[in-house]
Order: structure tokens, then C-alpha cells, then sequence
């Protein structure tokens, strides 16, 4: 069982607009995670996902966002798959902390759902506190300023009253539209089919974030560009993996964070 004294979340100060989450005492592992996209097409995927679960020494396992390829609503938690992956999240949580950021995928995955998995959901960002450093976690996406399209939708979807609207059509007209969406999103991507030809967190912006929070280094994802990139001469950031076990080249990395410092572990493969 995990150990009784929770950490502490804060919300953040209007200047920073990030939570805080100051680790307790006895964490000793963080394992860092993103971007699994995890769907019934990915069964090897979500295999290695659940054995990692039930395997690691984490103190705490924190997704920063895109957990599920897709996110339409409560009801898709009642679904075999779901249902399933959730379970599994829950028994996790039975033995250390489980946080969720959301992500561009699975942004609409509220918290009623994630705390019956005994799953803590997390601002996006977040400052963690922890071995004495600070360390900013986000999904990333909000970072991507280069590509406006996607910036004007990301600030539609995340309004209330948008999500109000699309929560209270019925299900089959939801998932209908978000798959309407992806296509779209698809279409964009085959016309530059590398992540390295898609839109980057933005450096300036990045930088910022890390000295309004107080943060030397930061965690993301989104991008699919795992590896370290030095924003300044004392900041930095760490980019998650996505996941993809099932497809050719088989990708799927953690970030382990010690006293040591970050260790990237390869999932599910050969190192």
C-alpha cells in the first residue's frame, strides 16, 4: 500500500498559472509517461502499458496526457476497453500515487472517471517538487504556437460551454465528430508525415515557463520527439515517447526520476 501521507497540490499563483505538486518524503522513483494513445487497434501497446503498471518501482507514475487515443465523454469508461485499462490504473494505485494530466487526445476525461480508477488529476502545468529541484510537467501542446489552426481549436474545446454542448449530444453523434476530427488532424500530418516536420514547442515560450515556475528543466510530451534539448544556458527540456509498440519501429520510453537524476527506459523492447 502506498504510503498514507499524500503529496501536497496547490493551486498555482496567477503569474506562474501552475499547480504545485510537493512530493512527500518517502517518493523515492517517478516514472513519467505520455502519449500511449491506447485503443483496441494497439494491443501490444496496452500489454506493455499494464506489465509496466505491474512491474514498477515507482513511487508515482504521472501521464502527462494523451492516454487514450480518444476521449468522448463518462460513458466511454463503461466500454470493455476502457473499462479494462482503468482497472488496471486502479489496482496500481492500490501501491503508489497514479496522477493524469489531459491531452489533446483525451482532454474531455474528467475526474470523477479518473478518481474512481484512484487516479489524481493534474493541471496542465504543473510544477513538481521534488530531491530538492523543481521540475515543470506539461503535455506540451499549448506550446505548439507555431501552428495557429491548432492553437484556435485547442481554445475552443477547452471552453466550458463548448464542452457543455458536445457532452449533451448523444453519444454516437460524439464519437461520430471526434472521428470527423482526427481525419482531419490525419490529413494535415501526411502532408509533412515526419514529426520532425511537425510544429515544436516554442523555445521563448518554453523559457518563460520555466523561470515564471522556477524550474529548471522541463517534462512534456505531444511532439513525438523524445531527447533532450537545451533551451538556455540553464534550462532544459525533456521530451517524452510516444507509444507504439504494434507498428514498425516500435517505440515506447519512461522517464525515471531519482535522486540521481532522469533515466530513459526503453518499454517493451530490447535496449
Amino acid at each position: 500500500m502506498p504510503d498514507s501521507t499524500p503529496p501536497v497540490v496547490a493551486a498555482g499563483s496567477a503569474a506562474v498559472s501552475a499547480a504545485v505538486l510537493r512530493a512527500p518524503a518517502h517518493w523515492q522513483v517517478v516514472d513519467l509517461l505520455s502519449d500511449l494513445h491506447l485503443c483496441e487497434s494497439l494491443p501490444r501497446t496496452r500489454a506493455a502499458f499494464e506489465a509496466h503498471l505491474a512491474h514498477t518501482p515507482a513511487d508515482a507514475v504521472l501521464i502527462l496526457g494523451d492516454l487514450f487515443e480518444v476521449w468522448v465523454g463518462p460513458e466511454q469508461a463503461l466500454r470493455p476497453f476502457e473499462e479494462q485499462c482503468l482497472a488496471h490504473m486502479r489496482a496500481t494505485a492500490q501501491r503508489c500515487w497514479v496522477g493524469f494530466m489531459p491531452g489533446n487526445r483525451d482532454f474531455l476525461l474528467d475526474e470523477a472517471t479518473l478518481r474512481s480508477a484512484g487516479t489524481h488529476l493534474l493541471q496542465d502545468p504543473t510544477r513538481l517538487e521534488i530531491f530538492g529541484r523543481n521540475w515543470l510537467l506539461t503535455h506540451g501542446d499549448a506550446l505548439c504556437l507555431e501552428d495557429r489552426e491548432y492553437q484556435d481549436f485547442r481554445s475552443t474545446v477547452r471552453q466550458p460551454a463548448w464542452q457543455q454542448d458536445f457532452l449533451a449530444r448523444p453519444l454516437t453523434e460524439r464519437i461520430a465528430l471526434a472521428s470527423h476530427i482526427r481525419a482531419r488532424s490525419q490529413a494535415r500530418k501526411s502532408r509533412a508525415p515526419s514529426p520532425a516536420d511537425w510544429a515544436d514547442v516554442d523555445r521563448g515560450a518554453a523559457t518563460d515557463w520555466l523561470l515564471a515556475a522556477d524550474a529548471p528543466v522541463m517534462i512534456h510530451g505531444h511532439t513525438h520527439r523524445p531527447g533532450r534539448t537545451a533551451l538556455s544556458a540553464s534550462h532544459e527540456r525533456q521530451v517524452l515517447s510516444d507509444w507504439d509498440l504494434d507498428g514498425v519501429g516500435p517505440r515506447a520510453d519512461v522517464l525515471r526520476l531519482s535522486a540521481c537524476g532522469l533515466q530513459r527506459l526503453p518499454i517493451g523492447r530490447t535496449a
